[in-house]
C-alpha cells in the first residue's frame, strides 16, 4: 500500500513531532549519497492490552550497536526514542503498525566522510500487513537462489543493519521477482547459505532445526533469536551455528523464513524444486502458531518482550 493511501499524518524527527509532509531533507544529504544510516524494522501488535511493541528494547540494542562502527553519536537517550515512539502511536490512533527508526548524516558537506555533518533521527511508522503476502503464511512462497552473493564481514560489518548494505538485499530480491518467484535466497562468499534478503532462513531435517551461524554473514535477527527460543521451548533440537550447503535447501523436510516484516513464513519451492510437501510443513506450523500465539498475547509468556503503548 502507497503511503498516500495511508492514514498516517505524524513523524517523530529530530525531537519534534512533525507533519508527515514536512519531513524532508536536503538533496545533499550525506546518508543519501553513500548510505550511511542506520536503522531499525520493528512491529507493533494488536493486543487484548492494546498496541504493543514486540521486542523493542532488542531492536534499540541493535539500533545503538549499528551507530557505533559509523561513528554516529544518537543525540537522544533509550527513554526518549521510547517515549517519542510510544506517544507517535498514540497520536496516530494506529492498534498495529511497523516502526521505523532510522539515523543518518545529514547536510554540511559532502566528502566522503561524515565527520562534519550532524547526526540526525526520525522514527515513523504506519500500518502494514503480511510482507509477504497474508496467503504466505499458509500456502507458503517460491523462491530461487539469487545470483548476487551476500557481502562478507571482512568487507562490511553484516551485523550492522546499515542503509547503503541493503542494495545487496535489493539486487537480490528484484532478480527473483523478476524472475516470477516471492523472494530469494542468497549464498555467502564460501557458497553457503546466508539468509534471504530480509529474512533469516531455517531447515527442518529429520526432526531437527538448522539455522546459519552468525559467522555466515547473516543479520543476527531479532525474530530468528525469536523462533530458536520457542522451537527449544516445543522441545526441538536447534543448530544455530549451522553451516548449511545449496544442495541441503532442496533436501530440505521444511524450510521457512523469519524476519520482522515476514514474520515466520514457510517456503515450498526452491529453484522450482518442491520441499517437503510442497505446503507448510508441521514444524514450521507449530512454531509459527507458537510465535503468533506469542505477538497477538495469547499466552503471558515472555511478557517481557512487550512494551506496551497504553498506560497501566
Amino acid at each position: 500500500m502507497a503511503f498516500a493511501d495511508m492514514d498516517v499524518d505524524t513523524i517523530w524527527m529530530d525531537g519534534e513531532f512533525v507533519d508527515w509532509e514536512d519531513a524532508q531533507v536536503h538533496v545533499l544529504t550525506h546518508s543519501l549519497h553513500y548510505g550511511t544510516g542506520v536503522f531499525e524494522g520493528v512491529r507493533c501488535y494488536d493486543t487484548e492490552r492494546g498496541p504493543a511493541i514486540f521486542r523493542w528494547e532488542e531492536h534499540l540494542d541493535r539500533l545503538y550497536d549499528s551507530a557505533r562502527p559509523l561513528d554516529h553519536d544518537i543525540d537522544y537517550s533509550r527513554e526518549e526514542l521510547t517515549e517519542a515512539t510510544v506517544e507517535l502511536i498514540r497520536r496516530q490512533d494506529l492498534q498495529s503498525c511497523y516502526i521505523r527508526p532510522l539515523v543518518f548524516y545529514g547536510y554540511n558537506s559532502l566528502g566522503v566522510s561524515p565527520k562534519d555533518c550532524p547526526t540526525r533521527t526520525m522514527v515513523a511508522c504506519w500500518p502494514w500487513g503480511a510482507y509477504l503476502g497474508e496467503e504466505a503464511l499458509e500456502e507458503g512462497v517460491d523462491v530461487m537462489v539469487s545470483s548476487w552473493r551476500k557481502h562478507s564481514s571482512s568487507q562490511i560489518p553484516t551485523n550492522v543493519k546499515a542503509t547503503g548494505p541493503y542494495i545487496n538485499s535489493m539486487l537480490a530480491g528484484e532478480e527473483a521477482r523478476e524472475n516470477g518467484y516471492v523472494e530469494a535466497i542468497v549464498l555467502n562468499k564460501e557458497g553457503n547459505v546466508a539468509e534471504g534478503p530480509g529474512e533469516n532462513l531455517f531447515v527442518v531435517k529429520d526432526g531437527e532445526i538448522y539455522t546459519p551461524g552468525l559467522a555466515q554473514s547473516i543479520l543476527d535477527g531479532i525474530t530468528r533469536k525469536t523462533a530458536i527460543t520457542l522451537a527449544e521451548e516445543l522441545g526441538y533440537e536447534v543448530h544455530d551455528e549451522a553451516v548449511i550447503s545449496r544442495g541441503q535447501l532442496y533436501t530440505a523436510d521444511e524450510l521457512f523464513f523469519t524476519g520482522t516484516a515476514a514474520e515466520v513464513t514457510p517456503i515450498r519451492t526452491v529453484d522450482d524444486t518442491r520441499i517437503g510437501a510442497g505446503t507448510r510443513g508441521p514444524v514450521t506450523e507449530e512454531i509459527q502458531s507458537a510465535f503468533f500465539d506469542l505477538v497477538e498475547r495469547g499466552t503471558d509468556d515472555h511478557d517481557d518482550w512487550f512494551t506496551y503503548v497504553e498506560e497501566r
